[in-house]
């Protein structure tokens, strides 16, 4: 997902945002938002816990991508905050979108598994519909790890529903 979101991100970004005059990572208004998601985590394919997951994207892009941060808490007490960015691409005039996701943060395991240290990254895939009021609903799906900094990196996995509310 990592590499799906630097592909697709750095690939719309040359084709629409690199044009002359114009810098390839120009700052926009988007509207800012404040999202909630709940969902299962998965570990070695076995579901080991609920998640809530809390995330803001700021009201500003940088060509195609929009800089976000989150926190997720566990019912195992494990705890992931960070921070990075969101690449989103809507499907034709149709409110249905695909966004992915890719961010650094810290990692507490709690009472739950062991992931390898404290340094983890969380990549995803959202898909999802925006309304006509802005509000978007969306199942997303992402992987955390960390990215082999640690002998030990068999990673965690989330599948969750989403809410998202702007906040302009």
């Amino acid at each position: 997902m990592a590499a799906a979101f630097l592909l697709f991100g750095g690939l719309d970004m040359v084709l629409n945002d690199c044009g002359p005059g114009s810098g390839c990572l120009a700052q926009s208004d988007v509207p800012a938002r404040f999202a909630i998601s709940t969902g299962l985590v998965d570990f070695d394919e076995d579901t080991v816990s609920q998640e809530a997951y809390f995330r803001y994207d700021f009201g500003k892009k940088y060509g195609p991508f929009q800089p976000i941060m989150g926190a997720s808490f566990t019912g195992q007490g494990a705890v992931w905050a960070g921070a990075g960015a969101a690449y989103t691409k809507e499907l034709a005039e149709t409110g249905l979108y695909a966004q992915l996701h890719l961010m650094g943060g810290l990692f507490d395991k709690g009472y739950g598994e062991d992931i390898g240290g404290n340094i983890h990254f969380r990549s995803g895939v959202e898909l999802g519909y925006e309304a006509d009021n802005g509000w978007r609903y969306a199942v997303s799906y992402d992987h955390r790890s960390n990215a082999e900094l640690e002998g030990v990196n068999p990673g965690l996995e989330t599948l969750q529903f989403r809410i998202s509310v702007p906040l302009d």
